[in-house]
This record gives C-alpha cells, sequence and structure tokens, in this order.
C-alpha cells in the first residue's frame, strides 16, 4: 500500500541504504528523468507552459518528502555514512530542483 510505503520511511523503518539508494536516486531520479521527458513532450506540442512546467515539477512534493525522510533517518542511525547520505541527499533536492 502506498500509506504504508510513506509511513515506513517518514518513521525511519526502512534501511538508510535502501531508503537512499533506491527510493530517492534510483527511483526519485527515474521518476524525474520521466516527469522532464514528458514536459519536453508537451513543450513540443506547444501546449500551455502552465501545463509544461506543472508536469516538470510535479515530482518535487516528493522530493522533498524523500530527503527530508533520509534525513531523519540518517540522524537516527548515526554515524559519518549518515552524515555522508544527508549530504548526498541534499545535493540530490538540489540537482532534481535546477535540472
Amino acid at each position: 500500500m502506498a500509506a504504508d510505503f510513506f509511513k515506513s520511511r517518514w518513521q525511519g523503518k526502512t534501511p538508510l541504504d535502501r531508503l537512499f539508494w533506491r527510493d530517492m536516486l534510483l527511483v526519485g531520479t527515474a521518476v524525474n528523468i520521466a516527469s522532464s521527458g514528458l514536459a519536453l513532450v508537451l513543450l513540443g506540442l506547444k501546449l500551455p507552459l502552465w501545463l509544461v512546467l506543472t508536469v516538470h515539477f510535479l515530482p518535487v512534493p516528493y522530493n522533498i518528502f524523500l530527503t527530508i525522510a533520509v534525513w531523519r533517518t540518517a540522524e537516527k542511525t548515526g554515524g559519518f555514512k549518515a552524515q555522508l547520505v544527508m549530504l548526498g541527499s541534499a545535493l540530490w533536492l538540489i540537482a532534481t530542483a535546477v535540472l
């Protein structure tokens, strides 16, 4: 269920490696690429700019959720690896917002 997916990540019950590598970097990046690709197609079809921008920025709330979930889980985990993951997630969020 979707609710269980979000709840487990928000509560820090998902392993940090899975949350960062699979959920954020793999799936999150794929969602962003798909959204940007679709937005480019819509732009090529000369659809309204508001629609193109909406599609392009649609993943932003999900990206923010993933970043916060990574930070919350990393804070519980602690250690140098957790700090690196927190830095990586912040850089990923910036990159997805800019690109």
